[in-house]
């Protein structure tokens, strides 16, 4: 094999892996677009790929996503969409769904957590235990965690799978 060759090989390999991304991003904006005309529902659908994964976010002018936007809902309709995209490609799907500023709203309050471990940590105790979340929000966790020259590891299993903080 040449080196064009080799070069045409990974060129079409990047672009597939685009298409794909693609096509992921565009099931899960039909699936979310179908899904707020049955609710009577306005929003805007904004389209981002970071490292090989979706992030879908839907917004609007007046606030009526509102009522989609509250953590649990976020979770059920990311996950619903996730399955769509999934049933319509055959691969598994990792996109993040935001509603309504949601994700940005978790991840001020998953600093404020952040903050408070550290705090008793530097206060005297040895570890600081987080209330269970999903894998997303954990990694997100882990981030903060380490910006602020910590430790964590996830503990548990299932549903029950927190973030522990160390020194």
């Amino acid at each position: 094999m040449t080196e064009q060759d080799t070069a045409s090989t990974v060129d079409a390999a990047a672009e597939t892996e685009t298409d794909e991304v693609r096509d992921e991003a565009d099931i899960a904006a039909d699936y979310i677009e179908e899904l707020l005309d049955i609710c009577d529902l306005d929003g805007d659908i904004e389209i981002e790929e970071r490292g090989g994964r979706v992030y879908l976010s839907v917004s609007d002018e007046g606030g009526a996503l509102r009522v989609l936007s509250k953590p649990d809902t976020v979770s059920a309709l990311q996950e619903l969409t996730r399955i769509a995209v999934q049933a319509e490609t055959g691969e598994f799907s990792r996109l993040i769904l935001d509603v309504g500023g949601s994700r940005d709203a978790r991840a001020t309050e998953l600093q404020r957590l952040v903050d408070t471990a550290v705090e008793r940590i530097e206060s005297g105790s040895s570890s600081a235990a987080l209330p269970p979340m999903s894998s997303y929000e954990r990694k997100l966790v882990h981030d903060l965690v380490a910006e602020k020259g910590f430790h964590s590891e996830s503990e548990g299993e299932g549903r029950d799978r927190h973030t522990v903080v160390r020194r």
